[in-house]
């Protein structure tokens, strides 16, 4: 039996991956740049044998449907291509992230099983290969390689689509993210079929990819020049462009909820109260509030009073993909 075990985490992107160029390598239509956050992860343990008939899902402890199995064995089928084997496999992944809810769980759940596949087929992937592997799972998985602020290339094939770290000098260290869990339901449109919708359908799309390089270039200057200002208004401003864009798509929907909407006014109340922090939201209702350490406690309760504790969860930057022995 061959083994492996790994744990990673989820990552937020400050500059948004919506919509691929290709479908089967999960390539996107644009660069993105996230922060790997420690207070959500997946830990994976994936076993190889010529005693499987065939392969099994196991996610927090229950057995996984034909659905979803056929995903995981999609991508074990790539791994077992690079390790030149037939073996069946048995996955057992626990996720502490509620999935599905917009909380980027499949980029965690992916990089996981990357890295123990990569373990316990001894096949020698560096970082780099690590990242387009995971890629091929899940998109967002490539950047769950690294830790702290990681920019995904969009490339123009397999070997060309990859993230890599971005240097920061400590920058991250500073920061907090704070998570309201709105919704912990699983979505009505999945980001895979919104990602599509709105490529294929929405007058917006073409001005979202328009201005993407720009909001690139403004956060990475704000990372070098440690401007936190900076940095929460090129995020915020490129979270509320993506999210427009499903507004526009045929049929039109939306992520959002009406807490979502309470919570990002509450975000804009306290700037004006003087609290700098600046809000994201992925493809689902939940919102992240970046926000500096400074401020953290006055936002968290803030959120406490508003929803409820349980709903706050803060986060600062997190480690890449490890290997657990």
């Amino acid at each position: 039996m061959f083994k492996g075990k790994a744990r990673a985490y989820t990552n937020i992107a400050l500059i948004k991956y919506w919509g691929k160029k290709n479908e089967s390598l999960i390539l996107p239509m644009n660069n993105s740049l996230s922060l790997t956050l420690d207070a959500f992860y997946t830990e994976t343990e994936v076993s190889f044998s010529e005693a499987y008939t065939e392969d099994q899902f196991y996610l927090d402890n229950q057995l996984q449907d034909e659905k979803a199995t056929k995903k995981i064995s999609t991508f074990l089928d790539i791994v077992r291509e690079k390790a030149g084997t037939t073996k069946k496999a048995k996955v057992i992944s626990q996720n502490f992230v509620p999935t599905a809810a917009g909380l980027a769980s499949s980029a965690s759940g992916l990089a996981a099983l990357a890295g123990a596949c990569n373990e316990a087929l001894k096949l020698g992937l560096d970082d780099q290969a690590l990242s387009r592997l995971a890629r091929r799972g899940s998109g967002s998985a490539c950047r769950s390689i690294f830790g702290g602020f990681v920019e995904w290339e969009k490339g123009h094939d397999d070997q060309s689509s990859y993230a890599h770290p971005i240097s920061s000098d400590g920058f991250e260290d500073h920061l907090a993210m704070v998570f309201l869990l709105l919704n912990e339901q699983k979505k009505d449109v999945s980001s895979r079929d919104g990602m599509r919708r709105t490529v294929e359908t929405s007058s917006f799309y073409q001005g979202w990819l328009d201005s993407v390089e720009a909001d690139l270039y403004q956060l990475k200057q704000a990372i070098k020049t440690k401007n936190f200002q900076l940095l929460g208004e090129t995020m915020e401003q490129n979270g509320l462009k993506m999210h427009g864009t499903t507004l526009a798509a045929r049929p039109p929907f939306t992520y959002w909820s009406p807490d979502s909407l309470k919570a990002m006014q509450a975000v804009r109340d306290l700037r004006n109260q003087g609290i700098p922090c600046y809000f994201t939201m992925d493809a689902g209702p939940n919102v992240k509030v970046l926000v500096q350490k400074d401020h953290l406690d006055k936002v968290k309760t803030t959120f406490s009073d508003l929803f409820s504790s349980q709903q706050v969860i803060s986060a600062f930057a997190g480690p890449g993909m490890t290997i657990i022995e």
